[in-house]
């Protein structure tokens, strides 16, 4: 394991895209932290490690664990946007699951829209989540995170 590269973070609990974050920390020996509420089978590898975060009536715990320890130079992989926000502030790059990588100049736009989706289903205007994952959009990932790492070793 390199520990000069980013530490790949992942919020894990629903996380659809474990396996492309092994092959590109792999391919770039990263140290990967698997972070969930619950024990999770994982690959036996020294450079990946779950972390489980449990406490009783925090339903936000593990995203806490990750924005605590998240920092420049580091990859966090999740599709909360509260989350992305607050990596962001400590100068993390984050990338959603369908390979959208959330900004400092994004983030406003989604917790908006985030907001008034929240809004729109409670008083019943909509209904339904997001399109079905698929193929295109673990290709679009896989190529967002290898970017990601290869602007962190230029140094950009």
């Amino acid at each position: 394991m390199n520990s000069d590269g980013p530490t790949i973070y992942v919020d894990a609990d629903s996380c659809p895209v474990k396996e492309e974050t092994y092959r590109v920390a792999k391919r770039y020996d990263l140290r990967v932290i698997l972070v969930a509420a619950q024990w999770l089978r994982i690959p036996t590898e020294p450079w990946l490690e779950i972390q489980v975060v449990k406490e009783d009536g925090q339903l936000d715990a593990a995203d806490d664990w990750i924005a605590e320890r998240a920092g420049e130079g580091d990859i966090v992989i999740t599709q909360d946007i509260s989350l992305a926000s607050r990596c962001l502030e400590s100068s993390a790059r984050v990338i959603g699951p369908r390979g959208v990588p959330f900004t400092p100049e994004s983030i406003g736009e989604a917790l908006a829209g985030r907001e008034l989706m929240a809004n729109l289903r409670e008083m019943g205007e909509i209904s339904g989540g997001s399109a079905p994952f698929g193929k295109r959009d673990r290709s679009n990932f896989l190529q967002a995170l290898d970017q990601a790492v290869q602007a962190i070793r230029r140094g950009r």
